[in-house]
């Protein structure tokens, strides 16, 4: 700033007041700050070490729950829809959304990837499917992977391969 425009914004200035608490504008809302609870995942799971998640794996659960869970009779709680997402978009909404299940205490959820193009459709360096190979490996992270006891790929009637469906850990405590 020069000299000059240094003094003409004195003179602005020179008159301006502070509002008294009473005159302020409050007709509008504040900001809701939402404060999100941390998953400790030693808390979540103590037992032995977790494998890898892969469709159709079974660990650390009964017979008669993975059963129930692989043949659709568990109701499927919350969906996630990555449909037009970039990855990074998508590896946010999906840590997120699972948290925020196991919070909620539910346990049976979908992640709808999709399937990506088909072969014949694109070129053969185009990416085609890729939050499909994407969110296994994010399902799998030290951050998440202790809250998850198994995923499928539903019937091909309910999305087949584009589709995960997860069973969460039950919220102990």
């Amino acid at each position: 700033m020069s000299l000059n425009e240094d003094d003409d914004w004195q003179n602005l200035v020179k008159d301006i007041q502070p509002l008294h608490k009473e005159e302020r504008d409050v007709s509008k809302p504040k900001k809701k700050i939402f404060v999100k609870e941390k998953v400790t995942p030693n808390r979540v799971y103590s037992g032995e070490k977790l494998g890898c998640l892969e469709a159709g794996c079974a660990d650390n659960i009964d017979a008669n729950t993975f059963k129930r869970f692989k043949s659709g009779k568990m109701k499927v709680e919350r969906e996630l829809d990555l449909h037009g997402m970039t990855e990074s978009e998508a590896f946010e909404k999906v840590i997120s959304f699972i948290k925020s299940c196991y919070l909620r205490g539910l346990r049976c959820v979908d992640i709808i990837t999709g399937k990506g193009l088909h072969a014949e459709d694109v070129a053969f360096f185009s990416g085609r499917g890729v939050l499909r190979d994407r969110v296994p490996q994010w399902l799998n992270l030290p951050e998440i992977r202790p809250l998850i006891l198994t995923i499928i790929h539903p019937e091909s009637k309910e999305g087949g391969s584009g589709v995960l469906r997860i069973l969460l850990r039950r919220k102990r405590g």
